[in-house]
């Protein structure tokens, strides 16, 4: 590590934090280099002129002078493509087996001694010197990738094979560049503390290591509870700088979300070694000049050289990427509720934690969940606390230990080589798979509840995650909302930020611990954490004014459970996330993709969290449509920006005019919450009921609302047509 790289350490993390860092990527760098020797002579190269193709089902090979190139489009029309003979599988990331070849797409020749496959949904060109053109069926351009390079060892047997690495001696790096339209913006990389749009800059694949700690990662199952969270992280490096502003994550993943006006699209690098992604934002000429178009690089230290791209609306995207990975895994219903993660709580046992629950009761919170959040339990206190995850069971409120996975190393073993630096991206990956799995065979009947710390692609298959490490103060709080989000776009829908107080980075202000409070209560997970550091923890500890708002927000947050019940479920099925970015129902509207401090909770709910010390109002862009605030009934009309009331009782909140929105009643049960469609316009919602925390089907129910002779009226939609709702229904927005 440089003095720049020392410098920039110690501006992110805060002068300690950035020596921790550094002394972190030292040791890292020790770690990688012990019995791994340094690279050799190498030899560039290209693929070459094509040659000749083969058809086969959805596409065929294409063999260039240099390489090959297998292209194949799927029934669904996402798109695979793998260069020297690397397939789909084997496949850390993917569910199962590969998408069935779309029968209907082959390979025929195109113009200049290229090739092209032509689907329903996509097209896909590939030029005689190796360039991949991803376009739209009317032929718009999404993406093209040109001919990618490799650098291989000379003189090594195996080295430039299909498989990419015959050894640790043998590994072929390689860069793949591709270019996007001028206008596109760039998401994802497992989300990204920066910002939700990926700026300008170099962003590292590598995993990395906590600040509060050096090694492990979090995840939480339920043996106690039943839930489990598993601490899984692997060391930073110096070659792990991001770009602007940013923290590397520990759930990083070379996912790209890209949004432009010819449409939207991921892209995946199937390669799990450590890499670098630096992207650069195009610009449109103006008068007669030319487009300079958006551009990436993918640059890997070895691994194959594959890729999948879906393309098509937001939500079509996430549908393909979670077909293709695995669906989210549901979280149990008690998951939904407020968690609190007490540190310490090992240690004390059993007083402790009914310290805690205590506590919550008397100053009127509700309470679903406890975590141990510093290990697992002394053994003297394991059996009081088994006592009393059951005790508290009754009480409607769950004990979640924690685990730290750990690598076994065996005797005689490789200190470690190629197959160590290809895996190390995936061990969160796989801790979370062994918990998830551990955990089904432990209690059949019950949905698993898993967060883990670290992850790859497919992650999601097992649990959710939450944000950790962060930066102090207000800037800590815009990176959770931008890590929430860009987490959802990578397919990693139940994510959400500790709420902490001033022990956590040594003085947060009253004000800015409710506004953590305020916009975790929003968020898929909400869970705050008590340290062990000076000064209070808790929102009572900062006097009754903040108490008293803590809980207004925390009973919106149970006001609103079924629809949070329902957004996990249309995640499972779906793959939609449930905090959104407000451009996810028009990505055609530029002004929203650069919209970064509000966010979309579901189809109905549009949320500007305060995000700044000191603002009681606030600028907000809106979508088409009209709106709703849901604290003073007035509507606002989009799109366009609109400047809020922000006190510090509240955040502003949004209701879309028309939608059905199913909440708590007084009387615990399920009321349809529906806000007046405009005049000549419909609206809806859709509603899944909690059905338990086992794995019992759930029914999508489908309303609609429309105006009748300035009355509102909702019916239930079914195959036979409109029905009596059914429920209760509370009419808002007249």
């Amino acid at each position: 590590m440089d003095g720049r790289e020392l410098l920039r350490s110690m501006k992110v993390f805060g002068s300690v934090e950035g020596l921790r860092t550094v002394r972190s990527a030292w040791r890292q760098r020790r770690t990688d280099a012990w019995g791994t020797p340094p690279r050799g002579p190498e030899r560039a190269r290209v693929p070459g002129l094509a040659e000749a193709a083969e058809p086969a089902p959805g596409g065929g090979t294409i063999r260039f002078a240099r390489s090959s190139l297998r292209l194949c489009v799927s029934a669904g029309g996402t798109v695979f493509w793998g260069w020297d003979g690397a397939g789909p599988l084997p496949s850390y990331a993917l569910a199962g087996e590969a998408p069935e070849p779309d029968p209907r797409a082959a390979l025929e020749p195109d113009t200049d001694g290229g090739w092209r496959v032509v689907s329903e949904r996509v097209t896909v060109a590939v030029t005689r010197h190796g360039a991949v053109e991803i376009r739209t069926p009317g032929g718009l351009l999404l993406r093209r990738d040109l001919p990618p390079r490799w650098w291989e060892p000379v003189g090594v047997a195996g080295a430039g094979d299909s498989s990419g690495a015959a050894d640790s001696f043998g590994v072929a790096r390689w860069v793949q560049r591709s270019e996007v339209p001028a206008d596109a913006r760039f998401f994802g990389l497992g989300g990204r503390s920066g910002g939700l749009r990926l700026r300008d800059g170099s962003y590292g694949l590598r995993r990395t290591a906590s600040r509060r700690g050096s090694g492990g990662g979090e995840g939480r199952g339920a043996g106690l509870g039943f839930g489990f969270r598993s601490r899984f992280g692997s060391g930073s490096r110096s070659g792990s700088r991001s770009g602007p502003g940013d923290v590397p994550p520990h759930l990083a993943m070379p996912v790209q979300f890209v949004v432009s006006d010819a449409g939207t699209h991921l892209v995946f690098h199937d390669n799990s070694w450590d890499g670098r992604v630096t992207l650069s934002e195009g610009e449109e000429g103006a008068g007669s000049g030319h487009d300079r178009p958006g551009t990436g690089e993918v640059r890997m230290e070895g691994g194959p050289l594959r890729c999948w791209v879906v393309v098509g609306t937001p939500a079509r995207v996430l549908h393909g990427w979670a077909a293709l990975t695995g669906a989210p895994a549901l979280p149990p219903s008690w998951a939904l509720g407020p968690q609190h993660a007490r540190a310490g709580a090992d240690s004390g046992g059993v007083a402790e934690v009914r310290r805690a629950v205590d506590a919550y009761r008397e100053h009127g919170l509700p309470l679903s969940v406890v975590h141990l959040d510093d290990g697992r339990p002394d053994a003297g206190h394991s059996d009081d606390l088994s006592g009393l995850a059951e005790e508290l069971r009754k009480e409607g409120v769950r004990l979640v230990a924690v685990a730290d996975p750990v690598v076994r190393a065996e005797p005689g073993g490789r200190p470690h080589d190629a197959d160590r630096r290809e895996a190390r991206g995936v061990r969160g990956l796989a801790a979370a798979r062994a918990g998830y799995e551990g955990l089904r065979r432990l209690r059949p009947d019950e949905r698993p509840f898993l967060l883990s710390r670290s992850g790859w692609a497919g992650v999601q298959r097992y649990g959710g995650t939450w944000t950790d490490g962060l930066p102090a103060g207000w800037p800590g709080l815009r990176a959770s909302l931008s890590l929430v989000l860009g987490l959802g776009l990578c397919g990693v829908p139940y994510s959400g930020p500790d709420v902490e107080g001033s022990g956590a980075d040594g003085g947060s202000s009253p004000e800015l611990f409710l506004r953590r409070y305020q916009l975790a209560a929003w968020l898929p997970l909400f869970r705050t954490r008590a340290g062990t550091g000076p000064g209070p923890h808790e929102p009572w500890e900062y006097g009754p004014e903040i108490a008293e708002y803590a809980r207004v927000a925390l009973a919106e947050r149970e006001r609103l459970r079924p629809y949070f019940t329902t957004l996990a479920r249309l995640a499972r099925m779906t793959g939609a996330p449930y905090v959104r970015p407000v451009w996810w129902g028009t990505p055609e509207d530029r002004a929203l993709r650069d919209c970064e401090g509000a966010f979309l909770l579901g189809d109905s709910l549009l949320v500007a969290p305060v995000l700044t010390h000191g603002t009681d109002r606030r600028a907000v862009r809106l979508p088409r449509g009209r709106w709703y605030d849901t604290a003073t009934g007035r509507t606002y009309e989009g799109p366009g920006q609109v400047l809020l009331d922000a006190p510090l009782s509240r955040v502003p909140v949004l209701a879309r005019a028309g939608t059905v929105l199913p909440v708590r009643g007084e009387e615990g049960g399920t009321v349809l919450e529906v806000w007046a469609p405009a005049a000549g316009r419909t609206g809806g919602g859709l509603v899944v009921r909690d059905t338990g925390d086992g794995w019992e089907p759930a029914e999508i129910e489908r309303y609609q609302s429309r105006l009748v002779d300035g009355r509102v009226v909702v019916e239930r939609v079914t195959d036979d047509g409109a029905a009596e709702a059914g429920l209760p229904v509370r009419v808002r927005g007249l």
